[in-house]
């Protein structure tokens, strides 16, 4: 079974707790259903997601994004086979963009679209390194 890897930006329809915890909830059952594993770094302007699993489940899994009122200007990113997953025992590891991230202007002036795939991955390796010093939940 071939692993791929989509990383995608979206703006937030109507960002609350509430609703990101619904997007969180609803993520992480149905990635461990679909053996999806992944990150999603959250905050009021940005949605950046990076996903890892079988084909087929990512691409239906990135089908329902694209048709979610809840994610706007959902744009692909990047998307690769890869031969490890960067989160392997996190159906969706959630992550409040830190101050490394960019500011609020320069996600205004289109920074996700403009970072190449490299710089993507390195933002979430970072997050996967941040991961490694603490204890993590399978699956959470």
């Amino acid at each position: 079974m071939d692993i791929v890897q989509i990383i995608y930006a979206s703006r937030p329809f109507g960002f609350d707790t509430g609703g990101l915890n619904g997007i969180l909830s609803q993520s992480r059952r149905c990635n461990a259903r679909d053996d999806i594993t992944g990150a999603l770094i959250c905050r009021a302007d940005l949605y950046l997601q990076l996903l890892e699993g079988p084909e087929e489940a990512i691409a239906a899994t990135y089908a329902r994004i694209m048709r979610d009122d809840r994610h706007v200007e959902v744009t692909r990113l990047s998307y690769e086979p890869v031969t490890m997953r960067l989160f392997p025992s996190w159906a969706m590891r959630d992550d409040p963009a830190r101050s490394w991230m960019w500011t609020q202007a320069e996600v205004d002036q289109g920074a996700a679209t403009h970072a190449t795939p490299l710089q993507l991955q390195k933002i979430f390796r970072r997050v996967a390194s941040e991961l490694a010093h603490q204890r993590s939940p399978a699956l959470s």
